[in-house]
């Protein structure tokens, strides 16, 4: 069974683009375009979330931080951005969440994350 992967982003482009490459990686993907499809029970089920941290709405970090802190989600937590490594690592340890994923580098990059967050 393949591993279910969120992605959470306002861009079209970068949830079109990262669901193809982890598509063709053998994961199964799931998008939501903003934090506001998310919903109450929008995090269960999958084995890893990926948050965009600069979303028109809200701070991907902070949604992360209450999935986290006051929903109690499990599933494993990644900000997915193109801010600074320090700055990723920083907004990470704050959020308390899972660890981060730079934009910036490409889908292979992406893929590689994925497969090392997972554990594959």
């Amino acid at each position: 069974m393949p591993k279910r992967i969120l992605i959470v982003d306002d861009s079209p482009v970068i949830l079109a683009a990262s669901k193809h490459a982890l598509a063709e990686a053998g994961f199964e993907v799931e998008t939501r375009s903003g934090i506001d499809e998310l919903g109450d029970k929008g995090a269960d089920g999958f084995d890893l979330i990926l948050m965009d941290v600069q979303m028109p709405e809200l701070y991907g970090d902070d949604v992360a931080a209450v999935l986290k802190l006051e929903r109690s989600v499990t599933t494993p937590i990644y900000l997915f951005s193109t801010l600074t490594e320090e700055e990723l690592e920083e907004r990470a340890r704050e959020a308390r969440v899972d660890g981060y994923i730079s934009k910036s580098e490409g889908v292979v990059h992406l893929v590689d994350s994925v497969r090392r967050a997972l554990a594959m």
